[in-house]
């Protein structure tokens, strides 16, 4: 089940499951800028279009706690390839959608299909890799969670400029295709010799809890439902979830095991990395309306300048594991989350009449912060976690992401709508520079998670004692 320590790294398998992430990420966000289009194009209203992308993230909320017991239940490989052909058979089915209702349903097909791929890809990639790769696997698996949402919208724009809104679901057949043949060849199969039996009463209390609070969050300030309703739905969702809790002390096999949740290591990764996926949720959303709404920008002008922070990205991938390897997981956690604070806050600075370059050049730091701190995140959530329970915490870390991306958007929409930007066309760029001091100052709370960390957490995953231990000798 686990990789050879002394086998020489291969980025195949973590390009491949990279790759497949990547896709799932670009099409939930690639759709944003296309919706004024589909929705002229399928005689509907924007608003009843958003639902198309309210539908996909429901979708992956249900089926998410389902996603570990299918791969111990059918094996890794089966699940992950035919979350693949649904995923791109969903994707075709959107773009030949000649109706509102087709395309729901499509959605619907979609978001069920990339809950199963992101967690089981995660797991394979956990099991295949050694420990001491670890990080450097990781790196790949970050990507797509901060390149999707800056590049997405960009995408989504060109293509409707360009082409028909149905290309954006159609693109995804050649690499969906390509990405199926490669995970029959490379992707191993592994299932657990025993299977337990499945909590059908807890997979709903799960499912139906983050399906609520996900849509309460998506409607708060900025959605069709009055605030009391968006309010009462995460927290009636919150109850589910507190009902599991309750559940699956009492289970003998829950769906999701909540004991991760006492690991230091764990809590950190999943609890502690709440805050920062807050802010990369919400960073796009902000910097969107601040660049185009506030300042007046269009969308290419504005897409173009947040793409450098897929290029901090891009460079961070080289940098992480010597940096880890230097300082180890504690202190870069708890120096960077300072680093991450003051750049996030530091875009309250931007106004109309501050140069580009000096935009573009801040972003580019924020991002290599973030991108650096992600990965480290994403790491440090598996180094204690045993090997039977690498899908369960799999999942767990899988659905953090959206939520914390969600509650980010929604605090930072709410922010600019307390402080009266609730125009349509134009917000002043004062109601909306609050929210990035606001959110940038309030993700320093996750330095409780990482300074109670031991020096050594992960010592083996990053090499840091060994590197220190060598550098006394000379």
């Amino acid at each position: 089940m686990s990789g050879d320590s002394t086998a020489r790294f291969s980025p195949i398998v973590p390009l491949i499951i990279g790759g497949a992430m990547l896709v799932q990420t670009l099409n939930s966000t690639v759709i944003i800028n296309a919706l004024p289009t589909m929705a002229r194009s399928m005689n509907h209203s924007p608003v009843d279009l958003n639902f198309a992308v309210t539908a996909y993230l429901l979708a992956t909320a249900v089926f998410l706690p389902l996603s570990a017991w299918m791969a111990d239940r059918f094996g890794s490989r089966t699940v992950f390839r035919a979350a693949i052909f649904c995923y791109v058979a969903s994707s075709v089915a959107c773009g030949l959608s000649a109706s509102f209702g087709q395309l729901l349903v499509a959605r619907i097909c979609e978001g069920a299909s990339g809950a199963m791929m992101t967690p089981v890809g995660r797991t394979v990639l956990l099991h295949s890799v050694p420990r001491k790769d670890l990080v450097r696997a990781t790196s790949y698996l970050t990507m797509p969670s901060l390149l999707g949402p800056v590049l997405g919208p960009l995408i989504g724009g060109f293509i409707v400029t360009y082409f028909s809104w149905r290309w954006i679901f159609f693109m995804n057949l050649p690499i969906g295709l390509f990405a199926i043949f490669m995970t029959g060849i490379h992707i191993p199969q592994l299932r657990e010799s025993t299977v337990r039996r499945l909590d059908i009463i807890g997979t709903l209390l799960c499912g139906l809890g983050l399906a609520a609070i996900i849509l309460g969050l998506q409607n708060i300030a900025r959605g069709p439902f009055p605030v009391t309703v968006a309010i009462s739905l995460s927290l009636g969702g919150a109850v589910f979830l507190w009902l599991y809790g309750l559940r699956a002390r009492r289970t003998e096999h829950p769906v999701l095991d909540l004991s991760l949740l006492r690991l230091r290591s764990f809590r950190a990764g999943v609890v502690g990395g709440q805050f920062l996926r807050m802010l990369n949720g919400s960073a796009p959303f902000l910097l969107s309306m601040l660049f185009q709404v506030g300042f007046g920008l269009s969308a290419l002008s504005s897409g173009m300048m947040t793409c450098s922070t897929a290029l901090a990205a891009l460079l961070m991938k080289t940098a992480t594991g010597p940096i880890l390897r230097w300082l180890g997981f504690r202190t870069v956690l708890t120096v960077n989350a300072m680093a991450v604070a003051c750049t996030f806050s530091s875009y309250a600075l931007f106004k109309p009449t501050t140069p580009h370059v000096v935009i573009i050049s801040l972003l580019f730091v924020g991002g290599f912060f973030r991108s650096l701190q992600f990965t480290a995140l994403n790491s440090i959530a598996y180094v204690d976690v045993k090997k039977s329970l690498m899908s369960s915490g799999s999942t767990l870390v899988a659905i953090s992401q959206p939520l914390g991306q969600t509650l980010g958007v929604a605090i930072a929409a709410t922010i600019i709508q307390i402080l009266g930007g609730t125009g349509q066309h134009h917000v002043p760029p004062a109601s909306i520079t609050p929210a990035f001091v606001i959110l940038g100052i309030g993700s320093l709370m996750s330095l409780a998670f990482f300074l109670p960390l031991p020096r050594d957490t992960g010592q083996d995953v990053t090499g840091h004692v060994r590197h220190r231990a060598s550098g006394e000798r000379n």
